[in-house]
């Protein structure tokens, strides 16, 4: 007889208390590959952004505070910025409440090649977008969620009222884009229209915009150029604030729900738990099993050797709880970035995730299973095979 089927029967002795054991080790895993690879999207968000050059200027209230575009000709004039432009932001719905769809306008120079060289528009679709005052692109994972060609008319519900009294805004749907950096897919949801027509023909807050976009000539000198850019609203009612495209993604997303700190708590109180539940399963199993284990020493199993069966009867519950549950976490992230791709950050269950939670899982099964295994191994014949 091997140790493997020796410890296959130790596992199989109580089969309905291994299955809920196993079960409750599955769902522990299951939630650590699935909020570690959480926590790794937020606090990633933003470090592959290639948008340390690129300047975002916003309220300083909050963003999406209305601040006056009679500040872009000022702007333009400020020493080291480049390709300046400007946008605002509303949310609201295709068809249905559910199908969610943020819609951003901007003027026609916004994505100039020189400022957004990752944004990937043809040149047939960018001369459309420029030229069709109800134009709209949208970025390719937002066309294939709702299934929009070239062509289209977007009726999209909002929160925004026209100046006809209604609040749904129909769109030509002239072209599409593409981002290729991972890090930035996020922004491939988004419904993009040209900022004059949304001026125009909105009812309230007209000649505002929620942002202002540029380009730095110096990359050392953006700091001062930010400065320089705040001091034109200083001291008035509509102050701004300036930093770089790549430092706002970081911390709009840490705003969203700060992940990073709310994680180790969860996973913390999750395997405390599995903890005292394996702990105490893998303790009653070597109670019940005294008298074997002394049968074991008698047909010459060194002490060692009943240590070892203890310890990878603990590591075998653990690690195959482990796989399943790291093999379901990686297969529901897959789903959720498919049916939320772009919407939210993203990524998923790496070789990382793997070898934290299989590293994880061993040193569970080693913290459970020392002190049974410490028992049977100091287990004299005499007194377990009388019952004492």
């Amino acid at each position: 007889m091997t140790y493997f089927h020796l410890i296959g029967a130790a596992l199989l002795r109580r089969k309905l208390r291994t299955l809920f054991t196993l079960l409750s080790v599955t769902a522990a895993f299951v939630l650590f590959g699935m909020l570690d690879s959480a926590r790794s999207a937020f606090e990633n968000a933003g470090a592959g952004v290639p948008g340390a050059y690129r300047m975002l200027t916003y309220s300083r209230l909050s963003f999406g505070a209305p601040v006056p575009v009679s500040l872009y000709q000022r702007l333009q004039a400020v020493p080291g910025v480049l390709h300046a432009s400007y946008a605002s932001v509303f949310g609201g719905y295709f068809r249905e409440p559910k199908n969610a769809v943020a819609v951003e306008a901007y003027e026609a120079n916004y994505f100039n090649p020189e400022l957004y060289p990752e944004w990937h528009i043809s040149p047939e679709h960018r001369r459309a977008f420029r030229t069709t005052r109800t134009g709209a692109l949208a970025g390719e994972t937002l066309a294939t969620k709702y299934q929009w060609k070239v062509g289209d008319r977007i009726p999209v519900q909002t929160n925004i009222v026209r100046k006809d009294g209604t609040s749904v805004w129909t769109f030509d749907l002239v072209g599409t884009y593409r981002i290729d950096n991972e890090n930035m897919k996020m922004f491939e949801s988004i419904l993009y229209v040209n900022w004059d027509h949304f001026d125009e023909a909105r009812l309230n807050d007209r000649g505002t915009v929620h942002w202002y976009g540029f380009k730095v000539a110096d990359l050392n000198q953006a700091d001062y150029v930010a400065r320089s850019v705040d001091a034109l609203s200083a001291s008035s009612g509509n102050e701004t604030r300036t930093q770089s495209e790549q430092a706002f993604v970081a911390d709009f997303t840490k705003q969203i729900a700060h992940v990073g700190a709310i994680v180790p708590w969860v996973l913390g109180a999750v395997f405390f738990t599995l903890i005292l539940l394996t702990g105490n399963v893998v303790a009653q199993s070597v109670r019940e099993r005294l008298t074997e284990m002394a049968v074991l020493r008698s047909m010459g199993f060194s002490r060692v050797s009943v240590m070892a069966l203890v310890l990878c009867e603990a590591l075998a519950l653990l690690l195959i709880g482990s796989i399943l549950g790291l093999v379901i976490a990686t297969i529901a992230v897959e789903h959720f970035r498919a049916v939320f791709a772009g919407a939210f950050p993203t990524s998923p269950v790496s070789s990382g995730v793997w070898f934290r939670g299989l590293l994880l899982a061993a040193f569970v099964g080693l913290l459970v299973g020392v002190p049974p295994a410490w028992r049977g191994m100091q287990l004299r014949i005499a007194d377990a095979l009388s019952g004492r």
